[in-house]
């Protein structure tokens, strides 16, 4: 189970995205009280970027100080996007925020609040929360998964998030699969996030109806009869409904998973593997398919002893993943 933290009192846990910040005031159980949402200014000065976090922290702030039982802050975890340093906090140049290159956002937060404050990315966020709270409690060594418009992945290992030497590592998401794959946007060809994301889905579903599988399929309809507006939640629903399609569009991603984990699992043998994001959620009931595919996906004979379950936060895990960078840190 993740180590020793201070368990009274709030800490605040930050989600910062390119259009929105999320934040919220977390107790010692892992349990959001309150928590806000605000625009993020990811385009022009960095000061402005600033700014909204700032205000999204001293609502919280406000909220926690002024409640019946008021209680001081004390700590702020902050998931932003990378590519970033966990170690001194410094957001180095994410795509998606503009605003912020080379921007030592930990510093610059802890200036203002005067309580210590951590940076990391939100897959590591996430996967600290889900074994210190979430569906990983009780073990040490955690490999967690985000599968949505991308997928990201966070390793605990022995109670403690692994960085790397550098803070890079855990991209499990642009682990490749195959060498003459689809290009991914990091630009390697094959990655898992190029075959299984969310938009993988959905190209594969389009691929699918393109070939002339319409007939016995309801996913156009879903789609207003236009290939190209199918998505994975449209699959998804479809996959839910009995289309066969869908169904058989989320169980070649399901394969395509296992073929991964299986070397995930070779690699790091984790005690439990859990699965978070929008389109793990529809994968659900493709679970003790991938469970059944690993022994012939790795070498590892004990690999059907390692759970898979669903990740216990869901929107809010980057709110809760900030708050559990934070209170580890105490």
């Amino acid at each position: 189970m993740v180590g020793a933290a201070t368990h009274e009192g709030f800490v605040i846990g930050v989600d910062i995205g390119g259009t929105k910040v999320a934040a919220g005031l977390v107790d010692g159980q892992g349990e959001i009280r309150y928590q806000t949402r605000l625009p993020m200014v990811s385009e022009g000065e960095a000061a402005a970027g600033l700014a909204a976090v700032i205000s999204a922290v001293n609502s919280l702030s406000a909220r926690s100080a002024g409640g019946k039982n008021g209680s001081p802050i004390h700590g702020i975890g902050i998931c932003s996007p990378g590519p970033l340093d966990p170690v001194t906090g410094v957001v180095i140049n994410p795509p998606n925020l503009p605003c912020w290159r080379n921007f030592p956002l930990a510093d610059e937060i802890a200036q203002v609040y005067g309580v210590p404050v951590k940076v990391d990315n939100d897959a590591n966020g996430a996967a600290l929360a889900e074994a210190q709270w979430g569906a990983g409690r009780g073990h040490r060594n955690v490999f967690y998964i985000s599968i949505g418009t991308g997928i990201g992945t966070g390793i605990v290992l022995d109670g403690r998030i692994y960085h790397g030497r550098s803070g890079a590592a855990g991209e499990g998401g642009h682990v490749s699969i195959d060498y003459r794959g689809p290009l991914c946007r990091c630009g390697k060809r094959g990655c898992i996030e190029a075959l299984a994301s969310g938009p993988a889905v959905a190209r594969r579903a389009q691929s699918r109806l393109a070939a002339g599988e319409t007939s016995k399929s309801i996913l156009l309809d879903m789609a207003h009869g236009r290939i190209e507006a199918v998505t994975s939640e449209i699959v998804g629903k479809a996959s839910a409904a009995g289309d066969p399609v869908a169904w058989e569009t989320l169980q070649e991603t399901a394969a395509l998973l296992s073929v991964w984990l299986g070397n995930i699992v070779d690699l790091l043998e984790p005690d439990v593997i859990i699965l978070g994001g929008g389109v793990a959620a529809m994968l659900g009931p493709f679970f003790d398919d991938i469970g059944d595919r690993l022994p012939s996906c790795c070498i590892n004979s004990r690999c059907h002893e390692i759970p898979l379950l669903r990740a216990r936060y869901g929107v809010d895990s980057g709110i809760v993943g900030g708050a559990s960078i934070a209170r580890h840190n105490q």
